[in-house]
């Protein structure tokens, strides 16, 4: 005797070799043998081998017409036998009744199972309704197949390309678009993103890494919608000065700018005027809300996303020729001994005589010219005399540092600046500390520390970077740069306090401590009442909190950009052998651009080392590089900073720190100023 039986979900046909109480030991064709169940057994037959039951049930369930079978079947619950004489017109032959329990057991849109063997006819409604999605998921296939056969032709299909950023960055997975590109990329063993970049779908490499950032933190798009340009109040008092800025030629928002004044009685006064965008932009008006959402300017080699429209950046710039609204803070020195007699602060229109520019400046200006005098150039007195003063701020800060505990600030770091015209990028390397680099750094940091004072001895609170004598395991942790609202020391930089205030129209924080400023400026004693954040305002917690989610992923979009542009400076100079300097054990950074790579395996060399090496390959998507040791050449130059120390805490200071930012075996040498200003490229 032969059984048809149902085993986990499964239709099978063995021979009884015995039989016990309620079960059977059955061998299969295939010689291996089971224990089934009677309850499980569906038919008993002599004819023909269970083998062949099997594959003539398939042929029979593969012809039978299952609308029909619907139909016959009736909406009361039925047996497969009952149903098997209806619809053969005769009790069903084993084969037959077999090829009906497959046929009503593979079309669950027609019939619900309700026990072994017994099923009931699906209503008509739900029927309609999976029939109709079969249908639609059949046509979405072929359209899902068409799409893939395009991606692979290198063609990006019309429905696909309004959803380029969606389709990379947040994608629907359940989409026949995604599926499409997925699959095609796939089958060329390639990746989404690379994919997209062969068929069109995003230019290059640099659109792949700017479409990304902006999809995430400028989802909207990254323009301004109209608003007027607000203006200054009209009864500023003029200042007597003329003053000068300092910046690269690419800067647009100048925010800060410098005067020198020598009174009857020798001392002299040195003005720091910043950019007031706080005396005509107000608190929660349309100007500073695009502000607030933005939090900061963003930067990158060659272009700049800024936290304010350019009407109104123009409005409050510090534009040479210029009468420009500023809150200056003047400092009256004795030049003896060029400490600081007296400070003031007030809000006034600065007339700016020059814009100044590193690019123009830099041959000329240095320490050997300003210790000689050699050398003509504009506002040549005033920058000799705020050098030495720089000098000063300079050493008493390396003091203070060092009273906290802390090493010297080390100076002979080289620094990067990026020019990109017509996607051709230009790596321009420059000295660390140079005097013009210095004398901006050090009246910036007096600045904000002075002014943090204000705000702490008027009791207004503020936005301030604290670093030092946090809680925490290790120095790092101790070391680690918090934005609080209250007056901290901040250890690496040497002061007992430090409020970011000096680039308003690039940073929102800035903003905030400029109005705060204002009101201490404006109303003295009375300040408390009413500067726009009081003491433990919740509003000033949630833009610190904002602020820093945006500043970092602002930076970790401009080390990004940076990583790119020293890989396209690879490719474009041809640069396939290429010195590197030893920094720590396997970490390599390259001389002619601030791009470091990692070794794995390189035999040890001291630190300070300068090596060649070859570069083998790199990729311009996920901005990797390989490369490997050629000989080991020479002692590194001086100008190299070799204080890489993984257990040193930042050496954080008004010119920039560097810091090693790793990324799939790449890692770019970021030139920031954690403190004041970051680097407008």
């Amino acid at each position: 005797m032969n059984v048809f039986f149902e085993e986990s979900g499964d239709f099978k046909a063995g021979s009884v070799l015995s039989q016990a109480g309620e079960a059977y030991q059955v061998e299969l064709a295939s010689g291996k043998r089971s224990k089934v169940k009677a309850k499980d057994v569906l038919l008993q037959f002599e004819k023909p081998t269970p083998s062949e039951l099997i594959d003539q049930a398939k042929v029979v369930a593969q012809d039978a017409d299952l609308e029909f079978l619907w139909e016959v079947a009736g909406q009361e619950e039925f047996g497969f036998a009952e149903l098997g004489a209806e619809y053969f017109g005769h009790p069903p032959l084993p084969v037959e009744a077999a090829g009906l329990i497959l046929a009503l057991h593979g079309a669950p849109i027609y019939f619900y199972k309700k026990g072994r063997g017994r099923y009931k006819a699906a209503p008509e409604q739900a029927l309609r309704a999976a029939q109709a999605g079969i249908e639609k998921k059949k046509q979405q296939l072929v359209i899902q197949a068409a799409y893939v056969d395009e991606l692979k032709a290198g063609t990006l299909p019309q429905q696909m390309q309004p959803m380029v950023n969606q389709l990379l960055f947040k994608p629907d997975k359940n989409t026949i678009e995604f599926k499409a590109l997925e699959a095609a990329a796939d089958e060329l063993h390639t990746t989404p993103q690379r994919l997209m970049l062969q068929v069109g779908g995003i230019a290059s490499p640099k659109d792949l890494h700017m479409a990304r950032f902006l999809f995430e933190n400028f989802p909207r798009g990254a323009g301004f919608p109209a608003v007027p340009a607000p203006s200054a109040p009209g009864n500023l008092p003029l200042a007597d000065v003329a003053a000068f800025s300092i910046d690269d030629v690419t800067t647009t928002e100048i925010d800060d700018a410098f005067s020198v004044r020598t009174l009857d009685d020798g001392s002299v006064v040195v003005g720091i005027h910043i950019a007031a965008p706080g005396l005509g932009v107000k608190p929660d008006d349309a100007i500073d809300k695009m502000a607030r959402a933005r939090m900061s300017t963003v930067y990158m080699p060659g272009d700049k996303i800024t936290m304010l429209p350019d009407d109104i950046v123009n409005a409050f710039t510090l534009a040479e020729g210029k009468n420009c609204p500023a809150v200056s803070l003047y400092a009256t020195l004795n030049p003896s001994d060029w400490s600081v007699i007296s400070t003031v602060t007030r809000a006034e229109l600065v007339p700016i005589k020059s814009n100044l520019r590193h690019n123009d400046l830099d041959d000329l200006v240095n320490e050997e010219t300003l210790a000689s005098g050699e050398g003509e150039y504009p506002h040549k007195p005033e920058l000799a005399l705020l050098w030495k003063w720089a000098l000063q701020l300079e050493e008493g800060r390396m003091k203070k540092r060092e009273g906290f505990g802390l090493k010297p600030e080390q100076n002979n770091r080289v620094d990067f600046n990026f020019y990109v015209d017509d996607d051709v990028v230009s790596v321009v390397r420059r000295k660390r500390g140079a005097p013009l680099d210095k004398i901006v750094a050090e009246l910036m940091i007096f600045a904000n520390s002075t002014w943090g004072k204000l705000l702490h001895d008027s009791g207004v609170p503020g936005i301030y970077r604290s670093q030092g004598g946090g809680t925490g395991a290790g120095w790092a942790a101790k070391m680690q740069v918090r934005m609080v609202t209250h007056a901290a020391p901040h250890q690496g930089l040497g002061v007992d306090q430090y409020a970011w205030s000096t680039s308003p129209l690039r940073r929102y924080t800035d903003l905030v401590n400029q109005w705060q400023i204002i009101a201490c400026a404006e109303h003295g004693v009375t300040a408390p009442l009413v500067a726009p954040f009081k003491p433990r305002d919740a509003n000033l917690f949630a833009i610190v909190s904002a602020f820093d989610a945006a500043y970092a992923a602002y930076n970790d979009h401009q080390q990004n950009m940076e990583r790119y542009w020293c890989l396209r400076w690879l490719g474009q100079e041809e640069a396939r052998q290429v010195d590197a300097v030893v920094l720590k054990d396997e970490v390599l950074r390259l001389v002619d651009i601030p791009l470091i790579i990692r070794l794995p395996g390189m035999p040890q060399v001291a630190r300070g080392a300068q090596v060649k090496i070859d570069i083998l390959r790199w990729d311009e998507v996920d901005l990797s590089i390989e490369a490997r040791l050629l000989e080991v050449a020479a002692v590194a130059p001086a100008e190299v900073d070799m204080d890489f120390e993984e257990d040193e805490g930042p050496d954080a200071g008004e010119a920039a720190v560097e810091e090693v930012v790793e990324a799939e075996g790449v890692v770019a040498v970021v030139t920031t100023d954690p403190e004041p200003e970051p680097k407008a490229s």
